[in-house]
């Protein structure tokens, strides 16, 4: 019994090598191999060794045409659709905006309430009806007349800054834009005008200087709802509730008076105006 199983998979075994013997033959002798090394027309001679049946890499290069350009213009895009998220935190008034929204949430100790989905989108919301300015100035002035070809990519990139840069600006401190002139190794006798400073120095300048505001904002929203807690505290201890967190009694009267003077409201106007102003 077990030498006839030995012997039935001996036999297997031997098919499948022959079988697999003969089919490498057949590959190989059916896509002949030809290897040259020609000077000019090479073209020529290759195109008569072409075999239909036959597998064939060709290695060609795009001199002279704009294969190659339209490549790297799809790399370009896809490489600022990936940067979307950082371009809309670093350029626009996304940064201030979320920053005040979560000092207005912790201000209030509500913890997760408005979560942090409804707090970005409201954000982004108010970032776009923000910059929509300068988003059409930038369609008007760059995009359109690049994609109608009356202007080339250095021009349209010059032209889409703009707008960009004097929005920046206009919220940047000229403390701040010097610190990053010192850390670039840039010398303030250089700078004739605010057009020579580059987009690198520009952008981290307006970062901080955002950051600066929305703390300041932060501080003067958070006084009055100290100011209830360090009552409601004092309320507590002279009643002899020492264990009775203050923080528990006065959320309900934040909220109240959070609704009371219209929060939302003023807090997004004020933001607003803050950028207009």
């Amino acid at each position: 019994m077990l030498n006839n199983i030995r012997k039935s998979k001996k036999k297997s075994v031997i098919r499948f090598c022959v079988t697999m013997f003969i089919f490498c033959f057949i590959f190989f002798a059916g896509s002949p191999a030809v290897a040259r090394a020609t000077g000019t027309g090479s073209n020529e001679s290759s195109s008569n060794l072409q075999n239909e049946d036959g597998f064939h890499l060709n290695i060609t290069s795009n001199a002279g045409s704009t294969e190659l350009e339209s490549t790297l213009q799809i790399l370009i895009l896809l490489t600022v659709l990936s940067l979307a998220p950082s371009i809309l935190i670093m350029v626009t008034s996304f940064t201030r905006i979320i920053v005040v929204f979560h000092f207005v949430r912790t201000a209030l100790g509500t913890q997760t309430t408005p979560p942090n989905q409804v707090l970005v989108g409201l954000a982004l919301f108010i970032t776009l009806a923000i910059m929509s300015p300068v988003m059409t100035q930038v369609n008007d002035d760059a995009v359109q007349p690049f994609m109608s070809g009356r202007m080339n990519q250095e021009e349209a990139i010059e032209k889409g800054l703009a707008p960009i840069r004097q929005f920046m600006l206009k919220q940047t401190r000229d403390k701040d834009l010097k610190l990053f002139m010192d850390i670039n190794g840039q010398k303030s006798e250089n700078i004739e005008s605010y057009d020579d400073i580059p987009i690198t120095t520009i952008v981290p300048a307006f970062i901080i200087s955002e950051l600066r505001i929305a703390f300041i904002i932060g501080f003067v929203l958070y006084l009055p709802f100290i100011v209830m807690d360090m009552v409601v505290a004092s309320t507590l201890m002279s009643m002899g509730m020492m264990m009775l967190p203050p923080t528990t009694i006065s959320l309900p009267f934040k909220i109240l008076l959070f609704i009371l003077a219209d929060g939302w409201n003023l807090v997004i106007g004020e933001l607003v105006r803050s950028f207009t102003g």
